[in-house]
């Protein structure tokens, strides 16, 4: 427990004190967000607020994890995962600071990003730690083995959780805060379940990261963490599911990022079916400030959501242990 406490404590003091510096050279070198002309009209005025400070998270992240880990392969498979997606994300947010517009990579080179670091977390983990091939249902007692098919439910937990992440990426520390909370929950799950202390450093360095970033991510952010942000911690959470097989909890422990992505897919499939909207706007979170509720309010509620849905998770994890 103690390297556990250790990193946690080290990522979250390296993003607080390493973060200003970060950010006064993202000012200087003018890498502002850009913000959609679609979005709500009140985003506007946070156009030019410092982008890609998931670098920074990242750093905070790796630093403790490689001088503290034993380098137990799992571990590494979900490292190099989330390292793998936040790179994709850092590629993102370059491009959309050199063409000066809020598109970035195309949808076809981040599905080709994501299919190999997909396919290298699928080879660590089967050929080097030697996991199984299938998908456990905790809450029937159930498990599936998936055979030659494994590597494509690997694709889809990791494209569809750090997708998920990006867009709750959308107010002020609402995706860090949620974020944290749901790799605490995996703190707890990679100790009971595996006795791993380097899965359970590297998700509570996870949580040092996120919560450090909060300190300067918080309503009103003086930065934000971009697509490198999101689509790593998105890829950290995907892979910890996938190696503690947790993959079912998962839709409940980090309950707020599902919601988000199903409202966007609701909200397209209705309007391309019905011509009919089911929100106001999509993700769910701006549905909520449509409904003229302030940042605050909206991000509060949602981290509460995230700790009820990570406790009944969590809870829920426990018993399928008994």
């Amino acid at each position: 427990m103690v390297p556990v406490l250790i990193g946690g404590t080290a990522a979250m003091l390296l993003c607080v004190f390493l973060a200003p510096r970060f950010i006064e050279w993202l000012r200087e070198k003018s890498f502002g967000q850009y913000i959609r002309e679609e979005g709500p009209s009140g985003h506007q005025k946070k156009a030019g607020t410092p982008t890609m400070g998931g670098l920074i998270i990242f750093v905070a992240i790796s630093v403790p994890f490689l001088i503290l880990a034993d380098y137990d392969w799992k571990a590494v498979g979900v490292f190099v995962t989330a390292v793998g997606l936040a790179t994709i994300g850092f590629v993102d947010d370059w491009t959309k600071v050199v063409r000066k517009r809020s598109l970035g990579l195309s949808g076809k080179g981040k599905l080709l990003g994501m299919v190999g670091v997909s396919a290298v977390l699928w080879w660590i983990v089967t050929q080097q730690a030697d996991l199984e091939s299938t998908v456990h249902l905790r809450t029937l007692d159930l498990t599936i083995d998936l055979g030659p098919l494994y590597p494509i439910w690997i694709y889809l937990v990791v494209a569809f959780v750090s997708n998920a992440v990006n867009l709750t990426d959308g107010l002020d520390g609402l995706a860090a805060g949620v974020a944290a909370i749901v790799l605490m929950a995996y703190i707890g799950i990679t100790l009971r379940l595996t006795g791993s202390s380097d899965l359970a450093l590297l998700a509570a360095c996870g949580v040092g990261g996120c919560v450090g970033f909060l300190w300067y991510n918080a309503y009103p952010a003086t930065v934000f963490m971009g697509d490198t942000g999101s689509l790593g911690l998105g890829g950290l959470i995907a892979a910890l599911a996938i190696v503690t097989k947790t993959e079912e909890l998962l839709l409940i422990i980090g309950g707020v990022f599902v919601v988000e992505a199903v409202s966007v897919i609701i909200q397209v499939f209705s309007f391309k079916t019905f011509r009919k909207r089911v929100f106001l706007m999509a993700p769910l979170h701006h549905h909520f400030e449509m409904k003229a509720w302030s940042e605050t309010k909206i991000i509060l509620r949602f981290w509460i959501v995230a700790i009820a849905c990570s406790a009944i998770g969590f809870t829920l994890f426990q018993q399928s242990l008994r």
